[in-house]
C-alpha cells in the first residue's frame, strides 16, 4: 500500500539510508495490537481492568497513531505532535490513571498526590519523544521492542500482573510481525506512526501494571527494560541544549546515530542495543526480586556502562569531525 500511495522516505542529508524506502509501516502494529486488545477487552475474565482505564489507554494510544501517520504523510511542525502527545496524555490522566505512590530511597513508599500527575505526563510525553527519537536505524526500534516486550510479558506474569502480561504478549506479536520486514536490510520503516506508539504504549503500562491491574509491578520495572533509550534521548538532549542549537530541530547526533556514522553498520549497532536490551531484562527480573528500597540501586551499573557508552562514542565522533 505505501508504494502504491507513495508513502516513501526519500532519503535526504540526515538520512541513514541511500534509497526510498516505503514507511509507516507502523500502522500494522497499530491494527495488530489494537485487535489483539480488543480480544483481551472481550474474552478475558480475569486479565482485565476497569473499563474507564482501559479505554482511555487504548483510545488515546490510537489517536497518538492517527496523528502520527499524518505526519508521515504531510510533515506536520513539532510543536503538533508534541501538542498531540500532551493533549492523549492529559486525557489518560483524566481517566486517573496515573501513579499514585513510589518508593523512592531514605524516604521509603511516598504517596505522591497531585505530583504523581506531573510525573506521570512528564514519564508519558518523554517516553513517547524517547521512542521516536530512537527510530533511525534497521531493525533498533522494533527488536528492541519485542525484547522489552518479552521481558515484561514474563515479569508481568511472574507478579500475576495479569492484564500487562496477556498485553505485551500482544505487543511482541504485532512487532514481531512487523521486525521480519525492517530488520537490516529493511523493505520497510515503521515511521512515527509506530514508534511513537510504541514509546506510548510502553509508559501506559508501566502506570497501569504499578497500580491497576491485577498484580502490582514495581514501576521500574519498564524505566529498566528500556533504560539505553531513556539514557541516549536524555544525554543528546542535554548535550545539545548546552551548546545551545535548536532542539526541536531533527538531527544525526543521537548516540546510536553517531555509532552508525563512525563506521559500524546498521546491523551491529541493531545488535548491540538487542544485546544491551538482554542485559536490561536481566536486571528488571532483578528489580521484582528485590525489597523495594534497594530496587533504585539496579539502575547504578547501567548507568556508569551507559556513561562509558557515551565518552567512547564521542570520542570516536570527535575523531571523525562529526560533532
Amino acid at each position: 500500500m505505501a508504494r502504491v500511495v507513495r508513502v516513501m522516505d526519500v532519503p535526504n542529508e540526515r538520512s541513514s539510508h541511500t534509497r526510498p524506502v516505503p514507511k509507516s509501516g507502523g500502522l500494522a502494529i497499530v491494527l495488530a495490537f489494537t485487535a489483539g486488545s480488543l480480544a483481551i477487552y472481550f474474552v478475558a475474565d480475569i486479565a482485565r481492568i476497569d473499563d474507564q482505564y482501559f479505554w482511555g489507554f487504548l483510545l488515546c494510544a490510537i489517536l497518538i497513531a492517527v496523528v502520527a501517520f499524518v505526519d508521515d504523510l504531510a510533515q506536520c511542525s513539532f510543536v503538533v505532535k508534541i501538542l498531540t502527545q500532551m493533549a492523549c496524555t492529559v486525557m489518560v490522566l483524566g481517566t486517573e490513571l496515573a501513579v499514585n505512590r513510589l518508593w523512592i530511597p531514605v524516604f521509603g513508599e511516598v504517596p505522591l498526590g497531585w505530583t504523581g500527575y506531573v510525573l506521570t505526563f512528564l514519564w508519558m510525553v518523554g517516553l513517547t519523544n524517547a521512542y521516536n527519537f530512537m527510530d533511525g536505524l534497521d531493525g533498533l526500534a522494533g527488536g528492541v521492542a519485542v525484547i522489552a516486550g518479552a521481558f515484561l510479558c514474563g515479569i508481568a506474569f511472574s507478579q500475576e500482573s495479569l492484564f500487562v502480561y496477556l498485553t505485551a504478549y500482544a505487543l511482541i506479536a504485532s512487532v514481531a510481525g512487523f521486525l521480519i520486514f525492517n530488520f537490516s536490510p529493511a523493505k520497510i520503516f515503521m515511521g512515527d506512526v509506530g514508534s511513537a506508539f510504541l514509546g506510548f504504549t510502553f509508559a501506559t503500562l508501566a502506570v497501569i501494571g504499578a497500580h491497576f491491574d491485577r498484580g502490582h509491578l514495581s514501576f521500574y520495572v519498564v524505566p529498566m527494560l528500556l533504560f539505553q533509550f531513556v539514557f541516549d534521548t536524555f544525554f543528546t538532549f542535554v548535550r545539545r541544549l548546552l551548546r545551545g542549537e535548536k532542539i526541536h530541530l531533527a538531527h544525526r547526533t543521537h548516540l546510536y546515530q553517531l555509532l552508525n556514522r563512525t563506521g559500524f553498520s546498521h546491523r551491529e549497532v541493531a545488535l548491540f542495543h538487542y544485546a544491551v536490551a538482554l542485559a536490561q531484562g536481566i536486571g528488571a527480573y532483578v528489580v521484582v526480586s528485590l525489597e523495594p528500597r534497594q530496587r533504585i540501586l539496579v539502575f547504578i551499573p547501567f548507568l556508569l556502562f551507559n556513561s562509558l557508552y557515551a565518552w567512547w562514542t564521542m570520542r570516536r565522533a570527535r575523531a571523525a569531525g562529526l560533532v
